[in-house]
């Protein structure tokens, strides 16, 4: 049986990794993408190399687009010398930043970062690794509870997930003649490091959290990673230009 391949923006840490370790232990053979974190990224590699799996680590800047044909050519290049192919099947674009300030003291220069990280670089990346995602293959971007849910500094923010959510439906639409389904996945509030590690490091705010949420606690990594790698699943072919969102049920 022919295994996998999902390519993974911003896999060295936080979400990505954590969907990249559980798409591996799935049988799933990684290509994911670093910013700047070189040693995180060989570690990973380790990671899943020693649980008996393949991948391979990538640099890329998802705020950039014009290094994505480059980019393309690269991952064409690690498609034959690791992996012994020239197509992928899952696209999950992944990475990101945080920026938090209140909508009246949001600066041009912040908003251009979050729109270049998270609307333009999906859209230009996702349209320049067309021509290597496989026909029936799937796309999953990711977007966030703040796109339903309203909390204040992240306005910013949840205008270009919102963006995300829409690109979604329109992708399905238009790539759906090539059996490739596209998703979004968005997460509540998790224990990471993003945005600082606020959730994760501000008790208040992490209590806060929880009494909100249906299931009565703060999201964690694995929460998300499993969630991913369903969506990545044979039984969730049928699923397509859909928002799930991996919450726990916050703010109902």
């Amino acid at each position: 049986m022919t295994r996998k391949i999902a390519l993974i923006t911003g896999a060295s840490r936080g979400l990505g990794k954590n969907a990249a370790l559980h798409l591996a232990a799935q049988g799933v053979d990684i290509i994911g993408t670093y910013h700047s974190r070189r040693d995180d990224a060989d570690a990973l590699v380790k990671q899943i190399e020693e649980a008996g799996g393949r991948a391979v680590m990538l640099q890329l800047d998802v705020g950039d687009s014009a290094s994505f044909a480059a980019f393309a050519d690269t991952v064409g290049t690690a498609l034959g010398s690791h992996f012994e192919t020239d197509k992928f099947d899952f696209l999950l674009n992944n990475a990101g930043m945080g920026i938090h300030a209140s909508f009246a003291e949001t600066s041009e220069a912040q908003f251009d970062q979050l729109l270049n990280v998270h609307l333009k670089g999906p859209f230009f990346l996702t349209q320049r690794l067309l021509p290597l995602l496989a026909d029936g293959g799937r796309i999953l971007n990711v977007s966030s509870g703040l796109a339903r849910f309203a909390l204040p500094g992240y306005a910013a923010y949840a205008v270009m997930k919102g963006g995300i959510e829409v690109l979604t439906r329109y992708q399905a639409k238009e790539l759906g003649a090539r059996g490739i389904s596209v998703n979004t996945l968005a997460p509540g509030a998790i224990e990471t490091d993003f945005g600082g590690g606020a959730v994760r490091d501000n008790a208040d705010l992490n209590a806060m959290v929880a009494s909100n949420t249906a299931l009565g606690r703060v999201g964690v990594p694995d929460d998300i990673g499993a969630a991913i790698a369903l969506l990545f699943s044979d039984g969730s072919r049928w699923i397509n230009a859909q928002r799930i969102e991996a919450s726990g049920g916050m703010f109902l």
